[in-house]
Formats: C-alpha cells, structure tokens, sequence
C-alpha cells in the first residue's frame, strides 16, 4: 500500500495554501448573506467507530438542522441564497481539506456518516469504518444527484436508509477491497469533472 497519510498531507497543505484566497471570499460573503458563523460542524463517525468534528462552510440558516438531517432537493427552504451554490459546486466541502490534515479524514475515501445512520449498519456494512473516511469515493460519484433523488421519494428518510446508503456501502467495500494510488487520483479526477460539468 502506498503512503496514502503522506499523500493526504501533501495535497491537503497545498489545497489549503492554493484556496486560502477563496476561502476568505467565501467566508465574507457567507457572513453578509445571512446570521451566523462562517463554519458548519457536524459530529460523524470515523475510523473504529471514532466520533470526530466534520467541518463545512454553513450553507443553512442558524439550527436548521434540528429540522432534519437530510437535504431534499436542490432548493430546501433551510438552504440559504449563497448555500445554494457552495453546494452546487461542493465548495462547501473545502474546509474537510483541515480534517485531512488533522487526521481524522483521508482525501479519499468512505464519506462518513451521523451517528444516528452508523448505528443501523450490519456486520459487514460497519467494514466501512475500518478505513479514515474521505472528502470523495466511487459513492460521491454515483450519488452526486443524491438530493433530487431524495426530493423524487414519497418518505425521503426511509429511502435513504432503505435503497441509498446500502448502494453506497456496496461501493465503498469495493474502494476499501481495491484502492492504490491510482484509484486515488481516479476518484479525484473523476469527482472534479462532476463538479465541474455541473
């Protein structure tokens, strides 16, 4: 295996020190476009079961999510005007770049989940969580419409849990079976080019 922790740092560094600019755009206008703070941080489970802090840009209005954990379409009303596109184009998700660095998360790898969805995990499903969680994987891929999907769904929630994360979890033992660097750059690649179609 290669030196996947070796990789992560380098590349979360240079991300950071690269996105600095934009990120103190986006934090200026996140504070102008609505009450609060710049950061969004949400408790999720990581590798062994451990809980750490995920941290995003704040796309919604203070304490929306006490309404729901999961966003159904592309315009929930908790979403506020700039949130819109940060999660269009996953900027919201740059500040993860500080997890990696920290060590809780790798750059690629199963995107971890709440506590709340983990605890219905089986045997094999929590195979998931022998690895660190990633920023991107084959599941972030395939369910970048995630959101739509869930808004086309009589009882959101219930497919969620029912059709979505068993999909991705199928996926992400294939990651955790076969994954070098190659597989790496692959997902990323392929992760930008989905951002960027959109």
């Amino acid at each position: 295996m290669y030196a996947k922790r070796s990789f992560d740092i380098i590349l979360a560094f240079l991300g950071i020190l690269f996105l600095l600019p934009l990120f103190l755009i986006v934090s200026v206008l996140i504070i102008m476009d609505s009450n609060g703070g710049v950061f969004y941080k949400q408790i999720r489970v990581g590798r062994n079961m451990v809980d750490f802090e995920l941290l995003k840009f704040r796309t919604m209005y203070l304490n929306s999510d006490r309404r729901g954990l999961l966003t159904v379409g592309s315009h929930d009303a908790r979403i506020t005007r700039l949130g819109y596109w940060l999660r269009k184009y996953k900027i919201d998700e740059l500040p993860q770049l500080f997890n990696v660095l920290k060590g809780d998360m790798s750059f690629v790898g199963p995107r971890p989940e709440v506590n709340k969805y983990v605890a219905l995990y089986d045997a094999q499903q929590q195979q998931v969580l022998s690895v660190k969680p990633g920023i991107t994987d084959w599941a972030s891929i395939a369910f970048s419409d995630e959101n739509e999907l869930l808004e086309q769904s009589d009882d959101p929630e219930n497919f969620y849990i029912k059709e979505i994360i068993p999909s991705k979890i199928i996926k992400n033992l294939e990651y955790i079976n076969k994954h070098d660097i190659w597989v790496d750059l692959t997902i990323i690649f392929l992760t930008l080019k989905k951002i960027m179609i959109r």
